[in-house]
C-alpha cells in the first residue's frame, strides 16, 4: 500500500529534493523547521509544516522527540530523514519501527552495524571485504591516539565513529598531530552527533575516494548503480562529485560493485545506500565505510542512470521490488557536482554568514544534449546561519563526456550570481579549469597540494581580461545609448560612439570605440584589431551573456563607481571606465593602503570561541595554536603567523564573535 503523507525530518535543499519527487508521485509532505527557518523555502513548498524548537540542532532537527510529535500530529505514515541530523539514528529508526512509523531508509540493524565506522569495519572484514589497516577499538584519550598511531604507522586518520560530511576528522604524521587531532576530532563529533568516540586507520598516500550506489528491496534483490568519484575534498570535504570515475575501469567497476552488494547482503540492506571505498594508485581498493542514507552526491547517479534515487526509497520503504535488475543499469554521458558553500575560498575557505541579498542560479533545463540541475534550499532574501552547514546549493551539469560536462559546468558558474555573501564560485571556477582536473589525474589531497598557501583567485589571463574589457565597453555604451535615449539626444537614431574610452584593470589600459549599429563593433585601438558583440543586456542585470565573434562568454557584473565590478572565468576585476581625459586625472590619483593588521588576531568568521591556547604575556611561535573558533559544525584552529608576545586577551571561551573581533593583540 502506498504512502499517502510522509514527513521529512531536515531542511534546506534535501528537503526541497524529497519533496519534488513525492510531489511527482501525488504523496503529500510535513516540512519540519526550527526558528531561524519558519521562512525557508521548504517550509513554503510542503503541504504542512510543524515548529520543532529554536535554532539549535540540538533542540530542533536532532530533536527526536518533536519530530516524533509532528509524525503523530499530522498524521504522516512515514518518514524521510534526508541526510545528516537523524537519518543514521539507530535509536531514532528503532522508535520509528515500534510506533509503526515507516522509515524511509534501511532498518535500525543495519544503520546500528554500517552508522558506526569501527563496527561497520569489523563487520566488512567479517564478511571478506577488503579493509584498511587499522585499530579497531575506541580511542581513550590524547596519548592513547598516539600509542594507536605509533603502532600502526603514520600517516594516520582519527576519524569520528559515528561520523559523517567530514567532520570530526584530522590527518596525523606525528605524534603531536595525533594529539591535538584528537582533542579536535571528539570535539567536533560531539558537537555533531551527540558522539565523540574516535577511532584510527592507517591513512592511504594519494587515495582516490571512490564510492558505489546500491538500491536493496526487502525481497532480496540488490543491485549496484555504478560509481561516484568524490576525489575533490577540502578538509575532508567533498566539494566536486562525478559519475562515472574517470579512474576506474569496468574490471574494476564490477569488482567494487560486488563487494558493495555483498556488504549490503550480509548486513541484511534495504533501500538507498552507498558503499564508500579508498582507492590506491594500482586500483587496490579499501572499505571505507557505508552510509545508510540517501548522499548528497546522488544527482549525478541520477543524471547518468535516468533514476529518480527518492522515488526508489519510498517505493522500497513502500515494500514494492525492484522495478529493474542488475543487467538494466546503463551509465549515458557524464555528470559533475559542484557543492556551493557560503564560504571565503580567498580566507582559507572560512564560512561566511548573511542575507543573501541577490540570488541567481543560471537556468535549469535541457538544452543541446546539455543538463543543468540545481538543487537549493534558498531563494534570494534568505538568511545564511550560524547554526547549520554552509552548502547552499548543488550545481550539476551532465552532458555525452567528461569534456562537455566540464565546460558545461564552468559556463554555468559563470553565470551563478550570489551577492551578500562569499562564497565559492570563483574557486570551483578554477578547478573546472585546472589541468590536473581536466586529466583526471585526482586524489583527495588534490587541494592540499596544488593551493597549499591557499586560494587567491584565478591569474588574470590575457583572453579574460580582453573578455572583460569589452564587456565593459559594450555595458558603457549600452548605457549611454539608454540615457540619450531618455534624455531625447539620440533622436530615433543609433548611435555611434566614436570617442575612445578607457577601461582600467587588472594594472593594464585598454583603450577602445564602440561603434552601435546591428550589434556593437568594439575596436581595440592598440592593434585595431575589431570584435563582433551580440547582446541583449540592459543596465540593472546581473550577467551579461554575449557572443564575441563566435565565441558565447558570460559575465557578472556589479555597478561601481566609472564602471563595474565583473566576475568570469573565477576571477573577479574591477573594470574602471575612463574617457582619456578622466584616465590622466585619475593616474593621479593616490592609492589608498589598507590598514596594518600585523599586531591583532581577528577572528575570520562569525562564530563562538571554544578555547584559549595562550596566556597574557606568553611568548608565542609562528605556528603555534593561539584559539579555537566553532563556525557551522566545523572547528578552526587559529595560529600564530610570527614570533610575538601576547599583550592583551580581548574575548573569552564561549564568547559569540563577529568577523574581524579582535581576539587577541600582540608586541611584535
Amino acid at each position: 500500500m502506498g504512502f499517502s503523507k510522509i514527513l521529512i525530518a531536515n531542511r534546506g535543499e534535501i528537503a526541497c529534493r524529497i519533496m519534488r519527487t513525492a510531489r511527482r508521485l501525488g504523496i503529500k509532505t510535513v516540512a519540519v523547521y526550527s526558528d531561524v527557518d519558519s521562512h525557508s523555502p521548504h517550509v513554503h513548498m510542503a503541504d504542512e509544516a510543524v515548529a520543532i524548537g529554536p535554532a539549535e540542532a540540538a533542540a530542533s532537527y536532532l530533536n527526536a522527540d518533536a519530530i516524533l510529535d509532528a509524525v503523530k500530529h499530522t498524521g504522516a505514515q512515514a518518514l524521510h530523514p534526508g541526510y545528516g541530523f537523524l537519518s543514521e539514528n539507530t535509536a531514532f529508526a528503532a522508535t520509528l519501527e515500534a510506533q509503526g512509523i515507516k522509515f524511509i531508509g534501511p532498518g535500525a540493524k543495519a544503520i546500528e552495524v554500517m552508522g558506526d565506522k569501527i563496527a561497520s569495519k569489523t563487520f566488512a572484514s567479517k564478511a571478506g571485504i577488503s579493509t584498511v589497516p587499522g585499530h579497531p577499538g575506541v580511542v581513550a584519550d590524547a596519548d592513547d591516539a598516539a600509542a594507536i598511531a605509533g603502532k600502526i604507522g603514520y600517516p594516520v586518520m582519527l576519524k569520528a565513529s559515528a561520523g559523517g560530511g567530514g567532520k570530526g576528522m584530522r590527518i596525523a604524521w606525528n605524534d603531536t598531530e595525533a594529539r591535538e587531532g584528537f582533542g579536535l576530532a571528539s570535539n567536533e563529533a560531539r558537537s555533531a552527533f551527540g558522539d565523540d568516540r574516535i577511532f584510527v586507520e592507517k591513512y592511504i598516500v594519494d587515495p582516490r575516494h571512490i564510492e558505489i550506489q546500491i538500491l536493496a528491496d526487502s525481497h532480496g534483490n540488490i543491485i549496484h548503480l555504478g560509481e561516484r568519484e568524490c576525489s575533490i575534498q577540502r578538509r575532508n570535504q567533498k566539494v566536486i562529485e562525478e559519475a562515472p570515475s574517470p579512474f576506474v575501469d569496468e574490471t574494476t567497476r564490477v569488482a567494487m560493485g560486488a563487494q558493495a552488494v555483498a556488504l549490503a547482503k550480509a548486513v541484511g540492506y534495504e533501500s538507498v545506500g552507498t558503499v564508500e571505498f579508498i582507492v590506491d594508485a594500482n586500483r587496490k581498493f579499501y572499505f571505507l565505510e557505508m552510509n545508510t542514507r540517501l548522499q548528497v552526491e546522488h544527482p549525478v547517479t541520477e543524471l547518468v542512470t535516468g533514476l529518480d534515487l527518492v522515488e526508489h526509497m519510498i517505493r522500497i520503504a513502500e515494500g514494492a521490488p525492484l522495478a529493474l535488475t542488475q543487467d538494466d543499469v546503463k551509465m549515458t554521458g557524464w555528470a559533475v557536482e559542484a557543492r556551493i558553500y557560503a564560504e571565503d575560498p580567498t580566507r582559507d575557505f572560512l564560512p561566511s554568514t548573511g542575507r543573501l541579498v541577490r540570488y541567481r542560479p543560471p537556468r535549469e533545463g535541457l538544452v543541446d544534449g546539455m543538463t543543468i540541475r540545481n538543487d537549493t534550499g534558498v531563494v534570494e532574501g534568505s538568511e545564511i546561519s550560524v547554526h547549520y552547514d554552509p552548502m547552499i546549493a548543488k550545481l550539476c551539469t551532465h552532458g555525452p563526456n567528461r569534456e562537455a560536462a566540464t565546460d558545461h559546468m564552468r559556463d554555468a558558474l559563470d553565470r551563478f550570481v550570489i551577492h551578500g555573501i562569499e562564497h565559492n564560485i570563483p574557486f570551483l571556477s578554477a578547478l573546472m579549469h585546472h589541468p590536473r582536473w581536466r586529466e583526471g589525474r585526482l586524489t583527495t589531497n588534490f587541494i592540499a597540494e596544488e593551493y597549499p598557501d591557499g586560494f587567491t583567485g584565478e591569474d588574470a589571463d590575457d583572453q579574460s581580461i580582453e573578455t572583460m574589457a569589452i564587456a565593459a565597453a559594450v555595458m558603457d555604451a549600452i548605457s549611454n545609448n539608454r540615457r540619450r535615449g531618455i534624455s531625447g539626444q539620440m533622436g530615433g537614431r543609433p548611435v555611434v560612439f566614436s570617442r575612445p574610452r578607457v577601461i582600467a584593470l587588472a594594472g593594464r589600459e585598454i583603450e577602445a570605440e564602440v561603434n552601435s549599429d546591428d550589434g556593437f563593433e568594439v575596436i581595440l585601438t592598440e592593434d585595431d584589431s575589431r570584435r563582433l558583440v551580440r547582446t541583449e543586456w540592459r543596465p540593472g542585470e546581473a550577467v551579461i551573456e554575449a557572443v564575441i565573434d563566435d565565441r558565447a562568454v558570460a559575465v557578472q557584473v556589479r555597478p561601481i563607481v566609472n564602471g563595474y565590478r565583473l566576475s568570469h572565468r573565477g576571477l573577479s576585476l574591477d573594470a574602471r571606465v575612463y574617457t582619456p581625459r578622466e584616465a590622466e586625472l585619475a593616474r593621479l590619483m593616490p592609492v589608498k593602503l589598507p590598514p596594518d593588521t600585523s599586531k591583532f588576531l581577528l577572528c575570520p568568521m562569525p562564530g563562538r570561541l571554544v578555547s584559549l591556547d595562550a596566556t597574557l604575556g606568553q611568548h608565542v611561535k609562528a605556528g603555534e595554536v593561539l584559539c579555537t573558533v566553532e563556525a557551522m559544525k566545523m572547528e578552526n584552529v587559529l595560529r600564530a603567523d610570527r614570533n610575538a608576545i601576547v599583550a592583551k586577551i580581548n574575548a573569552a571561551p564561549g564568547d559569540s564573535l563577529a568577523v574581524d573581533a579582535v581576539i587577541m593583540e600582540f608586541e611584535v
